[in-house]
């Protein structure tokens, strides 16, 4: 089932037109086609040699064999024999076709015509541009290859062959291949499902580009290798023994344990700040067997044997992914260490490893496969930074397809919202819709998506402000729109404001401030309503521009302009006018910490959240505004997990370092399954600190922290 890391191995050392053409045949069995396509590449090659000296036909050959290690497609592994002789040697396509057919022919029409855009598009290995780039190149090869995803497999075993002899190549060259790999072909094979070569071409590109961290990473797998392995095999022969403690034979199933691979371990250390030894699923193991139900048996008596990890548990059985991925995946706490368990069947095995390959390797009708989401990626307004999110986003998601009322269909990330399917389908519908239909019921746009739900968006005429839903949604796309029409609106409302705070200040008309920062240069209003010294240094210039009209003199000689603060319920406010209380309306009544305008009226201050629809009428109409903000700061919420060293007072001690942080502490759970060392604690908490990256700074002075996140957030 794919390639073995003694078959990479072995790959790596095949020097010989016999033994690449030996190899080929070991994964497959002789055939008349095969062979004249074998004979027929040696001849076209024949004068060709790559950087290492080695014969150019080496590679077709071995990208073939590995071909084959994945599907028995004959076509395919022909292609592969073939793939690089138009754009090599003389010999046309008319000529591949006139052989070979018109199946093979196709697929070597692709992978030559993915050459040319690679040719036309990438930049000079030399530039600085390569990320953003590379993401343009990869979308006109999806679209260049959408007619037949069997092109993208066998590209991807060209470059895994291309990995596998880089050392051949100069440094910069390396690092320039490498990093395409990255960043193009490695997500194509994840998104493909082919996981096994998705990990070898990450693998293999982290060894060029991080060489020091993948030093690191080696060393210290390679310094702890007993240990893990000691570890792993103590976990297996708990499963093992409670599974046959619990009914089932030998033959029932098999437990794979596994450590994560390379590039895999890095990004979780980047992703959240740790080291190595604080990964919590770098150990893993897989639990085989020969159905479905039999999956939940056994996942059931895991959690009631060792202590889950709520938060990292899914079903892809129940709900599958879109490339057909299916396995339950938990985490457990044994003996101090995660491990990270992973429940599937043979069959889902299959597929998990080779994805969309296994639709033909185990099954016939090759020539049907369509994968609708590669029609979905050809966005064509967006600027290329947005374009590289949004592909991104499509690639490194779990998704669902979902369809308009005409048989549309849009793959969105699965957690998606009907609003993100509307800006799915542009974002004036994103901006305007009203209400939806999901499956002919009205539902919330805040709803939540199904696989092969049919929605209908009704819009309105004006765009509609939603920004306390940037995070209710998940797409770039849609949080890109929400986020830019909401910057929008606050600049507008705050300009608003500041027209008003300055004209009730000065006892004038809105009209006549318009009018004084239309002629003034000092025209940044926006700021006023949250920056006080900006609001007195716009009062101050006022004064000094108006006091140079002779008929404003007697005026500011009565009147004096300086702002008096005022505190009530928390809100601190600065006015000329005398100030009596603090009203919050009914219509919104904000909570602590959130944007607020306030009116003055009869000596009193009407309190308004930012958004409200009512305290935008009263600033539209002109209504006397006073500066506002409020006096406590916010208050946010966290949650961690902590390695604490077993001991008495150890968790008091900490518990008080807290307290002296200023922490409010609502919950803790304390792991079950504890060592003579350490064990895990999780803790839920408040605190005034809205910098998460300062405060687990502080907090990492007492204790190692694992996990460390944010929950204000109530969609999350």
């Amino acid at each position: 089932m794919g390639l073995s890391q003694v078959d990479i191995e072995k790959v790596k050392h095949l020097h010989t037109i016999d033994s690449a053409t030996q190899y080929l045949y070991s994964h497959f069995s002789e055939c008349a086609k095969l062979e004249v396509a074998l004979n027929y590449s040696i001849k076209a090659h024949q004068h060709q040699f790559r950087k290492s000296g080695e014969p150019y036909v080496i590679h077709p050959i071995l990208v073939a064999a590995i071909v084959a290690s994945i599907t028995n497609d004959v076509s395919m592994s022909t292609a592969a024999l073939l793939h690089d002789i138009v754009e090599d040697t003389e010999i046309t396509i008319e000529e591949i076709t006139k052989i070979f057919g018109d199946d093979v022919a196709h697929l070597v029409e692709g992978l030559t015509k993915i050459d040319a855009i690679r040719d036309d598009e990438l930049i000079a290995s030399n530039s600085e541009e390569k990320l953003i780039v590379s993401a343009l190149s990869f979308r006109k090869m999806l679209l260049a290859s959408i007619k037949d995803v069997r092109v993208l497999v066998v590209k991807l075993c060209d470059r895994l062959h291309n990995m596998l002899t880089l050392d051949a190549l100069e440094p910069h060259k390396q690092v320039r291949i490498a990093e395409e790999t990255l960043v193009v072909y490695a997500p194509i094979a994840h998104r493909l499902g082919i996981s096994f070569l998705k990990n070898i071409l990450e693998d293999l590109s982290f060894s060029y580009l991080f060489k020091e961290e993948k030093h690191h990473i080696d060393n210290y797998l390679d310094t702890n290798y007993h240990a893990i392995e000691m570890k792993l095999e103590e976990f297996k022969d708990s499963i093992y023994k409670l599974l046959i403690q619990n009914g089932f034979c030998e033959e029932d199933f098999e437990i794979i344990s596994r450590i994560k691979h390379r590039y895999s371990i890095y990004l979780k250390m980047q992703r959240k700040g740790v080291s190595i030894d604080e990964i919590l699923d770098l150990l893993a193991i897989r639990i085989l067997t020969n159905d479905k139900v039999k999956c939940y048996t056994i996942l059931g008596l895991i959690h009631l044997n060792f202590q889950p990890l709520s938060s990292r548990f899914k079903d892809y059985i129940a709900v599958a992914k879109d490339n057909g991925y299916q396995t339950i995946h938990t985490s457990v706490f044994y003996n101090t260490a995660i491990f990270e368990v992973q429940i599937r069947t043979q069959e889902m095995h299959r597929t998990a490893e080779l994805g969309i390959a296994a639709h033909w390797k185990y099954k016939s009708g090759a020539d049907s496969i369509k994968l609708d989401w590669l029609n979905n990626l050809g966005y064509q307004n967006e600027s290329i930074e947005d374009f590289y999110e949004l592909i991104k986003n499509d690639l490194y998601s779990e998704d669902i397809s979902v369809f308009s009322p005409t048989g549309q269909a849009f793959t969105l990330p699965r957690g998606a919202v009907v609003l993100d399917f509307a800006y799915a389908v542009h974002s004036e519908v994103g901006n305007k819709a009203v209400s939806s239909l999901v499956n002919k019921t009205k539902t919330s746009l805040l709803s939540e998506l199904k696989n092969g739900d049919i929605v209908k968006i009704k819009t309105s005429d004006k765009i509609i402000t939603r920004c306390s839903w940037f995070d209710a949604v998940t797409t770039s796309r849609a949080r890109t729109n929400i986020r830019h029409n909401c910057i929008a609106r606050v600049k507008d409302i705050d300009s608003k404001s500041a027209i008003n705070i300055i004209s009730t200040v000065m006892n004038l008309k809105p009209s006549r401030v318009e009018e004084w920062y239309r002629q003034s240069e000092y025209n940044k209003r926006s700021s006023i309503p949250t920056d006080l010294d900006h609001l007195r240094d716009v009062i101050s210039k006022y004064i000094v521009d108006i006091s140079q009209n002779n008929r404003f003199k007697r005026f500011l000689s009565r009147h004096r302009f300086k702002l008096k603060n005022y505190s009530f319920n928390g809100i601190s406010i600065y006015s000329s006018s005398s100030v009596s209380d603090v009203v919050f309306d009914y219509c919104c009544h904000p909570k602590t910490g959130d944007e607020i305008i306030g009116f003055l009226e009869k000596g009193k201050i009407h309190v308004h959240h930012k958004m409200c629809k009512k305290g935008n009428d009263q600033l539209s109409n002109g209504d006397k505004m006073v500066f506002v903000k409020w006096e406590k700061e916010n208050i946010f919420n966290y949650h961690m997990i902590i390695s604490l060293h077993s001991g008495k007072g150890t968790l008091a001690e900490f518990l008080n370092y807290l307290v002296k942080l200023n922490i409010d502490i609502s919950s803790i759970e304390l792991g079950k399954n504890k060592s003579e060392s350490t064990r895990y604690c999780e803790i839920d908490f408040e605190a005034k600190d809205a910098d998460i990256n300062k405060l687990r700074a502080k907090i990492e002075q007492k204790i190692r922290v694992i996990h460390f996140v944010r929950t204000d957030d109530v969609y999350r």
